[in-house]
């Protein structure tokens, strides 16, 4: 299943986050924004950090 990050730059200056589920064509589920770090690269490196299991719990969270 195809994972994308949505991340952006809030207006407090801090980079924020958030995972979406599923094809860019179809709307897919998304976690809320649980990502926030000070500069762009660190938010990166946090993605980074998540092993794969962690992605399937945050799935398997979002399943009705």
């Amino acid at each position: 299943m195809p994972v994308r990050l949505a991340a952006w730059r809030a207006e407090d200056g801090t980079w924020r986050g958030r995972l979406i589920f599923g094809s860019p064509d179809a709307e897919g589920s998304a976690t809320a924004d649980i990502f926030c770090a000070a500069t762009e690269s660190d938010l990166w490196e946090s993605v980074r950090d998540l092993r794969e299991h962690h992605f399937r719990d945050l799935y398997r969270s979002l399943a009705p």
